[in-house]
């Protein structure tokens, strides 16, 4: 656990909380992380699934960059790709993929026996490993909820990459387990039907939607120095769905 990862050089530029903290973009994920502890406040989030409604909105970069930022403040961070049909976090911080979630949960592995260091202090990876026929049954398993409940007790915040809602049932069986999901979309990609579908199939499991992420807002057509990402934070009642 002491040596340090190789990050790769193409897909680790999307690091950039990491490569250029001072830029709005990194800023805009510091926005978020506030807003979650925020959230937290009455109910504490320890884990938390982000996913999308369909594939492209930037789920996993996401994911790279909140860890990244939530690792800065301090916090011992994990990040889990349980996209286990189009895994991407072992490409953005260059790790090796051979073992990994599938594996922790086919062995009986701890998640901390299975994470791989980072180049951010704090942060750490458990990338998919080697890719199974059933993955919703598996991210849906009873060892995937030991698993994501021991592992709450060595990190201070675990974040699960999820595939999106809608293509597949994965992510929803995941809100069952986690302490809260964070919805990315891409704007002016996804029709607001398919977005409300997504978050009724959360909330008809009791999943709690923490906000909502608006990716690739374009903030100069409304007078703002940067037009890269903007955070968008709203709450929603689990029994009721709704706005509050």
């Amino acid at each position: 656990m002491s040596e340090r990862a190789k990050p790769a050089a193409g897909p680790a530029q999307t690091l950039v909380a990491h490569l250029d903290p001072k830029s709005p973009a990194a800023e805009a994920y510091r926005t978020l992380r506030t807003s979650i502890q925020f959230a937290g406040l009455d109910h504490k989030c320890r884990s938390i699934v982000v996913t999308s409604s369909s594939p492209g909105e930037g789920k996993s970069t996401t994911v790279a960059n909140f860890g990244v930022v939530l690792a800065q403040s301090g916090a011992r961070v994990c990040l889990v790709d349980s996209d286990l049909r189009r895994p991407t976090l072992h490409r953005i911080f260059g790790l090796a993929n051979t073992r990994g979630l599938t594996t922790a949960l086919l062995e009986g592995l701890p998640l901390t026996g299975i994470a791989q260091p980072t180049n951010v202090d704090n942060l750490s990876v458990v990338t998919s490993g080697p890719l199974p026929p059933n993955p919703a049954e598996l991210v849906g398993s009873n060892r995937m909820r030991e698993a994501l409940e021991a592992a709450v007790g060595d990190y201070e915040m675990i974040l699960l990459d999820s595939p999106p809602v809608v293509s597949v049932a994965d992510a929803v069986a995941l809100a069952t387990f986690a302490d809260g999901v964070v919805m990315v979309v891409q704007t002016g990609k996804v029709p607001h039907e398919v977005i409300r579908r997504a978050t009724g199939q959360i909330l008809a499991v009791k999943g709690r939607i923490l906000g909502v992420v608006m990716n690739g807002v374009n903030m100069k057509r409304d007078g703002y120095y940067y037009d890269y990402y903007r955070y968008y934070h709203s709450y929603y009642s689990p029994g009721e769905g709704r706005k509050r």
